[in-house]
């Protein structure tokens, strides 16, 4: 029914008060006593009507007001069609525009409906009103018929479980009073229906009742029918088996082809059900949870025997909001399970780690004498690979990247004091975990410090790393051949460190020297040869090889390379060997100059061909007899680094989300991707990055890895719109291609300096030049050609850009950078050219690098300062 318009509400419609509004009804000729009553629409029109004359308006706009003579209609449609296929599929959009215009009908464009004499839009709602009202009388009906068909078959049901409770209590009796005539007649019935050998006797004379007779079935062999018990049917069924009792006959009988009688419900829940029955619980069940380092919130319920809301709301009342998919720790766990009114144990889940044990403790051998590892350790540019250049007759430094050292190097050097192995770290301060690492897997650390810079911070670290891994530290004194070489202040600045030297009576030997004439070197061999004899560093020589991995990469054409140092026994190729998380059997094994070894004894580091994935730098491995126990021990750390993993990142204590609800106001944030060409530089990198954040800016590394970048890489970016950084690595054509489709910003460095100082003016805003590697060409390696003026000739097709004579180049082998240098010639057939042009041959000669081959590319880029920008 709809609401009627009255006076009162009109006046508050219009804006008007009552009293005035009772005046202009009254002049236009309509008499109304009270503003409760009801103004039709007639009444509004006319009122309407009489306002528009005296404000000097024609009649003819209030009726094209009321009643509008057409209305237009515009309607439009958008489609997309597809045509052609393949790539000559195109899409078109097809726009379907459609015009309307609607007229009333003849006789009707003055608002009155000539059948009824009323206005439009009376009749309309008097229509509307008809509909409701029979569309009520139809719901009304159906919920009546409804009402009366629940109200049938509640009967019907009633009155079919009264026959069952009655079919059901006949039968019992029935039962009973066919075990009471079996008990009392079944020997003079046996004695009647067998004579002679057994044989059973005809009837007498079978009485049946006329029940009896309508469900009497014929039985056969064994089951005869006996004389005497052959009225009932229940007891024929089983008159031969003597050795039931009355109440199992019963219950077999009603077993078989008759409806089950309902148990009592007060019998099964009070435990009174027979020699069967259930027994209710007289205390609440406690049981024992076994719970892991970790577990997740499902599987801990199903434990529990509970709902998993119930498990959750336990977290709730705890502080812990937590879903019953995410994963908790093993204290969070056992105080749960602890408030269910159980008792947790710690899961035994380390049977794979007991086994490695037990196997690896079976096989001890002889010790023997070992050789020393020794770690140079020290600040930037104080001449640390430059020593151990002159030690092995090498020239390392010259092709590190900016002349710094940003991998752990790791060689073994046939001197006359005998065998060492070094170690060689990076000074730079972002590779603080690679000297830590470094200082816990050697013997003695050399400490290298400028004779003319003095005690720096890293010097200072390297200190603290010896310090805590509680090894000897010798310290050489290095470059004293500059004018400006001041020994006796660096002894004095070490003081303030507590390192004195046996000049001053301690305990540190100090040796000067020169790396670059050579002076003082063998003092520094013969001293690390006595600091060995003090220690008496001894190893097992055979048996089951144990170690340390120093450094992982991944190449393309020879798969995960993990440089490890061995410790303990002899790894040979063809073991199987669990390093860390990854596994797999040695393939092949390679020295630091690249030459294939058999074998490798305690403290040579060699390279390992052959595991399952790149380990991380400083796992240790143990070598196994199968390959079953090395991927089972792999798989089981896997799954507890994971959970561990998923228990650190869930966050879901209520203070750390209220901790983050407060930060997520004012702090940016920062996404990167950064790829590297080995583990160590990943690590050095996500610690130095991600050390940047403040409270303005949070720095976060969303994908990180060892390799060149790859096209999932790129998609990971452009998902987070995060900036790709490449440390020695480049990214192929099809991660390329995304990055171009997606604009996003590439990055390429060679020197950590540069990343840590770009990433680090924009964490702090600080606007400026900056300098960009920009590729301008690339080369590919066709063919290799030997001269005798020149040395290697590299034959190649420019594929991108031009290839220019007086910019820097790098050689880069499977996309990571192997080289980087200049050019030393650069000819088209025998011509010397400054450049050359894309799809175009050239010989390129390459200065201080003969061990270019077929497929490598040769990458031409220019430094280009550029201004930075919001």
């Amino acid at each position: 029914m709809s609401q009627q318009t009255t006076i009162r509400k009109l006046a508050a419609l219009v804006n008007t008060p009552v009293e005035k509004l009772l005046e202009q009804l009254a002049e236009a000729g309509m008499k109304f006593s009270s503003p409760d009553q009801v103004v039709t629409s007639t009444e509004k029109v006319k009122l309407l009507g009489f306002l528009r004359r005296t404000h000097g308006k024609s009649e003819k706009a209030v009726e094209d007001a009321v009643s509008p003579k057409k209305i237009t209609l515009n309607r439009s449609r958008k489609q997309e069609l597809t045509v052609g296929g393949g790539k000559n599929r195109q899409t078109v959009d097809v726009v379907v525009r459609k015009k309307v215009t609607l007229v009333p009908p003849s006789g009707k464009g003055d608002g009155i409906d000539p059948a009824s004499g009323l206005s439009r839009e009376e009749a309309e709602r008097a229509e509307i009103l008809r509909k409701l009202e029979e569309s009520r009388q139809r719901n009304l009906s159906e919920q009546q018929r409804l009402a009366e068909d629940d109200k049938r078959r509640a009967d019907e049901a009633a009155e079919r479980k009264r026959q069952e409770d009655a079919e059901a209590d006949r039968l019992r009796k029935e039962a009973a009073a066919a075990a009471a005539t079996v008990t009392g007649d079944a020997a003079p019935a046996v004695r009647r229906a067998t004579h002679g050998h057994g044989q059973p006797a005809k009837p007498a004379a079978p009485a049946r009742d006329d029940r009896a007779g309508q469900k009497a079935k014929a039985h056969r062999g064994s089951h005869a029918m006996v004389a005497g018990v052959e009225d009932d049917d229940s007891t024929a069924r089983f008159a031969g088996q003597l050795h039931l009792s009355a109440a199992d006959r019963a219950r077999r009988s009603t077993a078989r082809g008759r409806p089950k009688p309902r148990r009592n419900v007060e019998q099964s829940r009070g435990g009174s059900g027979g020699p069967h029955g259930f027994e209710r619980p007289t205390a609440p069940v406690v049981r024992e949870i076994a719970v892991g380092e970790a577990i997740t919130v499902a599987d801990l319920a199903q434990k529990l025997a509970l709902k998993g809301g119930d498990v959750v709301k336990a977290l709730f009342k705890m502080g812990v909001m937590a879903t019953i998919t995410q994963t908790i720790d093993h204290d969070t766990a056992v105080l749960v399970v602890e408030e269910l009114g159980h008792k947790a144990v710690r899961a035994d889940s380390d049977d794979a780690e007991s086994e490695l044990v037990a196997h690896v403790a079976e096989v001890q051998g002889e010790q023997a004498t070992r050789p020393p590892v020794v770690t140079i350790m020290g600040h930037v540019d104080h001449g640390k690979t430059s020593l151990l250049d002159y030690i092995r007759t090498t020239k390392v430094a010259t092709g590190e990247a900016g002349g710094i050292t940003q991998h752990i190097g790791a060689y073994h050097v046939e001197t006359p004091k005998g065998v060492i192995s070094f170690l060689d770290t990076p000074g730079h301060a972002a590779f603080t975990s690679m000297r830590a690492r470094g200082a816990k897997l050697t013997d003695i650390v050399v400490l290298v410090v400028a004779a003319d810079d003095g005690v720096m911070p890293q010097t200072v670290e390297a200190v603290q790393h010896a310090r805590a891994a509680k090894v000897p530290l010798i310290v050489a004194i290095n470059k004293i051949d500059k004018s400006t070489a001041d020994p006796n202040r660096i002894k004095n600045e070490l003081l303030e460190h507590q390192v004195v030297a046996e000049d001053f009576g301690g305990e540190t030997q100090m040796v000067e020297l020169s790396a670059k004439t050579g002076m003082g070197v063998d003092d520094l061999l013969d001293a690390i040869s006595l600091q060995a004899e003090v220690l008496e560093l001894r190893a097992v020589q055979d048996g089951r090889a144990t170690g340390t991995v120093i450094e992982s990469s991944l190449d393309k054409g020879r798969g995960p390379v993990a440089t490890v140092l061995v410790q303990q026994g002899r790894l040979n190729r063809g073991d199987y060997l669990v390093c860390g998380v990854q596994y797999g059997r040695v393939r092949a094994l390679f020295d630091e100059n690249g030459q294939a070894v058999d074998g490798a004894g305690p403290s040579i580091p060699v390279q390992v061909l052959g595991l399952s994935g790149v380990p991380d730098a400083g796992d240790d491995f143990v070598v196994v007899d199968d390959e079953r126990l090395a991927k089972d021990v792999a798989q089981q750390r896997e799954a507890k680094r994971r959970e561990t993993r998923l228990v650190q990142a869930a966050g879901n204590r209520m203070e750390d989300i209220m901790a983050q609800m407060g930060q997520a106001e004012q702090q940016l944030s920062l996404n990167l991707v950064v790829k590297a060409d080995v583990q160590g530089s990943v690590e050095a990198l996500k610690q130095a990055l991600t050390a940047l954040s403040n409270d303005q800016i949070r720095i976060n590394i969303i994908v990180s890895g060892v390799g060149g970048i790859t096209e999932s890489d790129a998609n990971a970016a452009a998902t987070a719109k995060a900036t790709i950084i490449g440390f020695n690595v480049r990214a192929d054509a099809s991660a390329r291609r995304v990055v171009e489709t997606n604009g996003l910003d590439l990055r390429y460095f060679s020197i950590i300096y540069d990343v840590i100082d770009q990433v680090k003016q924009v964490a702090s805003g600080i606007l400026g030049m900056e300098i960009r590697e920009e590729i301008i060409g690339i080369a590919e390696v066709r063919d290799v050609f030997r001269s005798s003026k020149f040395g290697a000739v590299a034959g190649c097709m420019v594929i991108e850009g031009v290839v220019k004579r007086s910019k820097p180049i790098r050689v880069l082998r499977d996309n990571t950078v192997v080289f980087e240098g200049e050019l030393e010639s650069l000819r088209r057939f025998k011509e010397n050219v400054d450049e050359v042009r894309v799809h175009t041959e050239c010989g390129i000669g390459v200065k201080a690098y003969n061990d270019v081959k077929a497929g490598d590319q040769i990458e031409c880029f220019e430094r280009i300062e550029v201004q930075r920008t919001l």
